[in-house]
């Protein structure tokens, strides 16, 4: 995915760097005099040089997909990336913000020790558990617990999640939409439960989402809610990075091939007769 952002910023390279940006260098620092945020692309101009970094965090983005060299090109990814989104910072999206949260804490871990090319290459030595990568997972839980949570309280801020239309207002909206949701507008208690559950959902994200019991309906409310968002409002990138975070909540066995082969075949092996 960090491939995918930096191939469309590189593909409207005019339209992010340069003099004849849509923001130049000085209405940038306007609007975000009061922030730190530090980034070498400030103050450059050159759209040569804005090609090569993005060039450079096209191919860092693509080491870290396919696993190649993965514990040097994910932080370069992660780094490459911040770079461009303290320079891009008005243009960012909420893809943008998750990818960086993602492969920040991609870099404490060893993601590339399972399904890489580095352990076809036979470059890095297989741990069945490594305390980075559960380091790693547990921040990545965190984090999300913290956005959704916050995210529930401003919305609770807002008069349209406390009288039921705020769903009804999303479908309506002509920017996002991919899809023709305005037939919710015909079921007004059906717009305000989805209203109300969503609201509820975000604010006890963090609480429900640890226990074993509740554990599951908390993620299945999550995978409903963005991969609608993904189908319905076109943001699917975005959609499919909020399922993978969640994702981290699913115990990694599930996932685990290797084990699952190895308990399957001593029953494959067994003695029909016996």
């Amino acid at each position: 995915m960090i491939a995918y952002i930096h191939l469309v910023w590189l593909m409207n390279l005019e339209s992010f760097f340069g003099p004849a940006a849509l923001l130049d260098y000085e209405s940038l620092s306007m609007l975000h005099r009061n922030a730190w945020k530090w980034t070498y692309l400030d103050g450059r101009e050159s759209l040569w040089f804005a090609c090569v970094h993005e060039l450079l965090a096209l191919g860092a983005g693509l080491a870290m997909a396919f696993g190649y060299w993965t514990r040097w090109a994910t932080p370069l990814a992660w780094f490459l990336t911040l770079m461009t989104a303290h320079r891009l910072a008005p243009f960012l999206f909420g893809l943008d913000q998750i990818v960086l949260m993602l492969a920040m804490y991609l870099s404490v871990s060893h993601s590339g020790d399972r399904w890489s090319l580095d352990r076809r290459c036979g470059l890095v030595r297989t741990e069945s558990k490594h305390w980075r990568n559960t380091l790693a997972t547990r921040l990545i839980q965190l984090h999300l617990c913290v956005i959704y949570f916050f995210g529930g309280l401003g919305k609770a801020r807002g008069w349209m999640w406390w009288d039921g239309t705020a769903m009804w207002y999303a479908a309506a909206s002509y920017e996002y939409q991919s899809m023709d949701l305005t037939w919710i507008g015909r079921y007004p208690t059906l717009g305000s439960i989805l209203t109300h559950v969503t609201l509820f959902w975000e604010i006890a994200y963090a609480a429900l989402v640890w226990p074993r019991l509740t554990r599951p309906w908390v993620l299945a409310l999550a995978m409903f809610m963005h991969i609608g968002i993904g189908i319905f409002l076109g943001m699917i990138t975005f959609g499919l990075m909020m399922v993978v975070s969640n994702v981290t909540f699913i115990s990694p066995s599930l996932f685990d091939l290797g084990s699952l082969r190895d308990e399957i075949a001593p029953l494959g092996n067994a003695d029909p007769e016996g």
